[in-house]
């Protein structure tokens, strides 16, 4: 068995993740900030260090200490739509402390690594996104996300350092960050409904997405140390059918069981009106997999939401582009936060 660095393992996916792991019977270490995770999170068994990926020296120290075996990096500043507006946050987590632990993976022998993608480094492109298409990242986010991808390339070409990169999108599930005002429809909508609120949709709600339940993703990474079929490529993972961002909503008040709960619309904003990919690649090489049906995600995720309860919104950062150029929908959310537009 394996010693495995989960990076973000005390947030969403992470924690999934690192419950799986050390269910397989490997030895887990967890490093994560709690920016968007907690520590209640990380599975038992598993170690903790409480730490940012962009503090190199922590880094370089918890990969000397600990030998890590494999990583899988799953920590990231991962609110999309506002990254342009946290430029300095989003290229020195998502690209920085990434290089942080690419460097820390090659200082010590590590024999893997994952890394967590995502579709939005494929940006406005055509649909259903395929590995093949070109990238052209519409947003900062996707950005950094492709120069990382681009970067284990260069690694595993000249270095040596075997990895997979996974290309996620719209994975939702039982321990999302329901705090978290800018991401995570399912759970903005299950917490909306919990707080006695309408459900928000911005524009006509017509964005087309592929919502993928969290445990469907994680059955596949896991795989992927394994799988040297698998290394040195990047696949697109989730669900194969689609639904509106409006269908969405109807369905997330059906299972809360308030099939009649009201839904608003906001101004649309500026984002991908249709995002889902081809996963073929990916069933080939890990194996076909049953997508698990919306309504059964949701219904599990729906009693998880109704157990944590109503949650107080925060976010763990500060817009860095103020003025003019905060786009108005941030506005409403800094609203909703109960702080000035900056």
């Amino acid at each position: 068995m394996a010693h495995c660095l989960v990076t973000g393992g005390a947030g969403f996916i992470g924690s999934h993740l690192a419950g799986r792991l050390t269910s397989d019977g490997h030895r887990v270490t967890v490093l994560d900030d709690l920016s968007g995770g907690s520590a209640s999170r990380v599975p038992a068994g598993a170690d903790l260090i409480v730490g940012s990926v962009t503090d190199a020296d922590l880094v370089e120290r918890a990969f000397a200490e600990h030998r890590f075996d494999r990583v899988f990096h799953f920590a990231a500043f991962a609110a999309e739509a506002i990254s342009h507006s946290v430029k300095k946050l989003n290229y020195g987590t998502n690209v920085m402390g990434s290089i942080n632990l690419i460097n820390a993976s090659l200082q010590t022998g590590v024999s893997f690594f994952c890394f967590a993608s995502s579709v939005a480094v494929y940006g406005h492109g055509e649909t259903p996104m395929r590995e093949t298409s070109i990238p052209v990242p519409a947003d900062s986010y996707g950005n950094a996300k492709l120069v990382i991808e681009r970067e284990l390339e260069v690694t595993a070409r000249t270095q040596g350092l075997p990895f997979t990169a996974f290309r996620m999108h719209n994975v939702y599930g039982e321990w999302q960050n329901m705090r978290d005002p800018y991401r995570n429809a399912v759970a903005i909508f299950f917490n909306q409904i919990l707080r006695g609120e309408p459900i928000t949709v911005y524009g006509d709600g017509g964005q087309v997405r592929a919502f993928t339940y969290v445990g469907d993703v994680v059955d596949v990474v896991c795989q992927a140390p394994d799988v040297e079929e698998a290394w040195g490529r990047s696949f697109n993972v989730g669900a194969a059918s689609t639904n509106t961002v409006l269908e969405l909503a109807e369905a997330v008040r059906v299972a809360a069981g308030v099939p009649d709960h009201p839904i608003v619309h906001l101004p649309a904003r500026d984002e991908v009106r249709v995002a889902y990919t081809a996963t073929d690649s990916a069933r080939k090489v890990f194996g076909d997999w049953a997508d698990t049906p919306l309504a059964d995600g949701l219904a599990r995720t729906a009693t998880w939401a109704a157990g944590v309860g109503p949650t107080e919104l925060r976010s763990s950062f500060d817009i860095e582009i103020g003025g003019h150029q905060v786009p108005e929908w941030a506005r409403l959310v800094e609203k909703r936060l109960g702080s000035a537009p900056r």
